[in-house]
């Protein structure tokens, strides 16, 4: 008989559900969170095991690697989907959710997931670092703006550390007494300026010796950033049949409801990668406002623009560009500008 299992992941501990090919549980229990002792509790309780499932969460990929090199045919299944099944229990509990997950184990109505390696978590890793740092230094300056403004102060347009410096200098004069008041704030967002200049000078070393990067990088509007982040969450271009699935990947296609003569068209799903998907959308942005040797995407584009307008045009762009650096990976050819 076919043996079944499920994990109900926690940080400290997991939930284990067995059951055989009609359903019924076999064994349940908790064990701790480690591929090790996770891998022996089944090896124990459930031999000839057929297949076992672990939702998609800060952990999934740390226990899912370790599983299969312990040789434990496990499954990650996207968590979204599986809420849709759990929630149809009245009460909640982490036994019943892991039965659920053992019961869409058996009956294989899932959808699996990609894990990625050690390596890309590695680069996803740095640029979230970078990015982190990015946002923390506008929170920062935009508490340093609001700060000054109480005292009709305004700092106006600085885009370099060294026009802030020297803007600060200068309202600094008229109100000598901020400064002291300022000094760790300031301080911090220049502490702040050296990190993200670390930060990208690393990325740029490793787009340096990539040359998946490189080629994407051929394409207007792509940037070492950007290229490493398409990169990063693709990991893979041939887990995409079509380049209009990296598309809906990215939360990039528009929502569909459809029900007999009913058929609504609605905004994008946003249910990918934010950051892929925000990558795409500044890349779009580029290439509409900032490359100056036109290129067939940038007209279609820019058509868009005075039609649909401009945020529209950016997604539509967006969409076309994963779809394009799909293809050029795909092929490893570089991009033709004619």
């Amino acid at each position: 008989m076919k043996i079944f299992a499920a994990l109900d992941v926690g940080d400290k501990a997991t939930h284990v559900c067995v059951v055989d090919g009609d359903g019924a549980v076999v064994w349940r229990g908790v064990c701790a969170t480690d591929p090790a002792v996770v891998a022996a509790t089944l090896e124990r309780q459930a031999p000839g095991l057929e297949r076992v499932v672990l939702e998609t969460g800060p952990l999934s990929s740390f226990l899912y690697h370790g599983l299969i090199e312990r040789a434990v045919p496990a499954v990650c299944i996207c968590a979204r989907h599986a809420n849709g099944v759990l929630s149809v229990r009245v009460n909640k509990s982490d036994v019943h959710d892991a039965e659920g997950l053992a019961q869409l184990a058996r009956t294989g109505w899932f959808k699996s997931v990609h894990i990625k390696g050690s390596a890309t978590h590695l680069d996803r890793a740095q640029l979230k670092v970078r990015e982190q740092l990015i946002r923390a230094r506008g929170s920062m300056a935009n508490q340093l703006r609001g700060l000054l403004k109480l005292f009709g102060l305004r700092m106006g347009q600085v885009t370099t550390p060294g026009k802030r410096a020297e803007r600060l200098e200068a309202l600094f004069g008229q109100k000598p007494e901020l400064r002291s008041i300022l000094a760790p704030l300031v301080a911090g967002l220049e502490a702040l300026d050296a990190q993200i200049a670390a930060s990208t000078r690393g990325l740029k070393l490793r787009v340096a010796a990539d040359p998946v990067v490189k080629l994407l990088m051929t394409t207007p509007g792509i940037g070492p950033i950007t290229g490493l982040t398409f990169k990063s969450s693709i990991e893979d271009p041939a887990r995409f049949a079509r380049g209009e699935d990296v598309g809906a990947f990215a939360g990039l296609a528009p929502r569909r409801s459809q029900s007999g003569e009913r058929d609504v068209h609605g905004r994008i799903s946003k249910a990918g990668d934010p950051m892929l998907r925000s990558a795409l959308y500044e890349a779009a942005n580029n290439l509409l406002c900032r490359v100056k040797r036109p290129c067939p995407l940038q007209t279609w584009g820019k058509a868009l623009v005075v039609t649909k307008g401009a945020k529209r045009a950016r997604v539509a762009v967006a969409r076309k560009l994963a779809i394009l650096l799909h293809r050029l990976w795909t092929s490893g050819n570089s991009f033709q500008w004619a």
